[in-house]
């Protein structure tokens, strides 16, 4: 059969359309997924807000997109983690601080543009305000310095004993200061807190001072064997005496109140004298008849010899050389029984000596056991030295910001941090039940399972090391992390709660 004959151009109409129906196709699925992806987004930046379009699918790819840098610890918020179409991204630049939380100092990453409502945010979820303070440490900082103490109302100013109103807390604190004639010293501490609906800035002058302490050095009670003692009998020969050391500290006061001391020298003024107290030999048991190798530690002898005569059987003799090499070691050479020989009852000098080496001191007693310490030359340990120590501050660990704190104060830290992120009330109680059920707020806590470790449970730990190295001492590390973690993924605690409450993790 022959082939079926096709014009050319029917074949080249046939080609058209095909071509044309895959352009209608890939055209159709370009606006479809236009339509579908582009996302209009309402992007503020510290308080700025612009209307932008992205097709990004996450918040940080707009970010990229609009060439907007993050730092860490600055506070990305969304509606959710993923970028939806009408969504909301908010971006505040985070700077340093210093607050206090239960007077423990910890440096603190905020947006705050106030003093007032930093601490604020700490009471947005019920932290008693007065377990909160902001320390500034230099008030001409561009940061700290520049933070306005309260943008709605006068401020309090306590300073060298005396109070005054600031009415308008709009200015920063250093111009509050200058405004009330007030001069700081290198070292003085600047403070805000509140008390109630009063704001109050504080100046407590800081000054230096030496102090001198007297300790005592208790004395030694050394132990020396005396013959000429009886048994169990003691006698103080050197009465001991005390010496003392003097310590000085340097104190930091702050308000004529010491606060801080720092050991800065230490010296013998009087050497300790040590007590001797002589005691005699401990009474020796009456021997039998005929002493034994066993009974006396050492082979009889029938020579009945002075105790410091060298025997004089050759058959003895490299027992005598080993025994004056090593005096307390037991003889290797078992000396022959003498024969033809009537050992007579030795008395008690006799049944003692035969047990004291060639080469033992005169002034110890072999074979006595008695307490105290038969070596005249051993001494008794000293006593403990003074309990008292320089009063300071809790070292922290270097590099750490909220070193091994309570599961109390890690929450007090969470929940002004969380406040940043608009995360009160439901937020802020599902935060504290979803880290409860992880953690217990501990900031050791590992499960020994999975390897997760912290407040948050991070998987694996050391993804929180962008936040701080010292990611496993740092609690403040671990909240950083773990709020960014769920405003990334979760968009609120909210969410990550219920996530948790469905598949039992976050």
């Amino acid at each position: 059969m022959g082939k079926r004959w096709t014009p050319r151009r029917l074949v080249a109409l046939r080609r058209i359309r095909v071509m044309a129906c895959v352009v209608a196709v890939v055209l159709a699925s370009c606006v479809t997924f236009a339509f579908t992806q582009r996302k209009a987004v309402a992007l503020t930046v510290n308080g700025h807000t612009t209307q932008v379009t992205s097709y990004a699918t996450t918040v940080m790819g707009l970010l990229r997109e609009q060439g907007i840098q993050v730092r860490t610890h600055d506070v990305v918020t969304s509606r959710s983690g993923a970028l939806t179409d009408g969504d909301d991204v908010t971006v505040q630049s985070a700077y340093q601080t210093t607050i206090s939380i239960d007077g423990q100092e910890v440096p603190f990453w905020t947006v705050a543009t106030s003093a007032e409502q930093l601490l604020g945010f700490f009471e947005q979820n019920h932290v008693e305000a007065n377990r909160i303070t902001v320390d500034i440490r230099n008030i001409y900082n561009q940061l700290t310095g520049g933070m306005v103490i309260n943008e709605d109302g006068p401020v309090t100013v306590i300073a060298d004993g005396k109070t005054s109103v600031a009415p308008n807390g709009k200015l920063p604190a250093a111009s509050i200061l200058d405004s009330k004639s007030i001069v700081l010293n290198k070292d003085d501490r600047v403070t805000v807190s509140k008390d109630g609906d009063e704001t109050i800035l504080r100046v407590q002058r800081v000054t230096y001072g030496e102090e001198t302490i007297t300790e005592a050095i208790p004395y030694t009670t050394r132990y020396v064997v005396d013959d000429s003692l009886e048994p169990g009998q003691t006698q103080v020969q050197v009465e001991g005496v005390d010496g003392a050391r003097t310590i000085t500290y340097r104190v930091t006061y702050v308000d004529g109140k010491a606060q801080e001391r720092t050991q800065t020298g230490e010296s013998v003024t009087k050497t300790a004298l040590d007590e001797v107290i002589a005691v005699g030999p401990e009474k020796q048991e009456e021997p039998e008849d005929t002493p034994s190798a066993e009974a006396s530690g050492e082979p009889s002898t029938d020579t009945g010899a002075e105790p410091t005569e060298e025997p004089s059987e050759e058959a003895t003799q490299p027992e005598q050389d080993d025994q004056a090499a090593e005096p307390t070691a037991e003889p290797t050479t078992a000396a022959p029984e003498p024969t033809g020989t009537a050992t007579p009852t030795p008395t008690p000098t006799q049944t003692q000596q035969p047990t004291q080496q060639p080469t033992q001191t005169p002034t110890q007693t072999p074979t006595q056991t008695a307490k105290p310490t038969p070596t005249p030359t051993q001494t008794q340990q000293p006593s403990p030295t003074p309990t008292q120590q320089p009063v300071t501050k809790p070292d922290a660990a270097t590099g750490s910001r909220l070193y091994h704190p309570t599961p109390a104060a890690a929450q007090a830290y969470a929940a002004g941090a969380a406040a940043q992120y608009g995360w009160t009330g439901q937020n802020w109680t599902d935060l504290v039940k979803l880290w409860n059920r992880e953690s217990g707020w501990s900031w050791s806590a590992e499960n020994p399972w999975s390897g997760a470790y912290g407040i948050p449970q991070s998987l694996p730990g050391d993804k929180m090391a962008a936040f701080g190295a010292n990611w496993r001492d740092d609690a403040a590390v671990q909240i950083d992390w773990g709020l960014s973690y769920i405003a990334g993924r979760y968009g609120t605690p909210s969410k990550a709660w219920a996530h948790s409450e469905q598949v039992g993790w976050y």
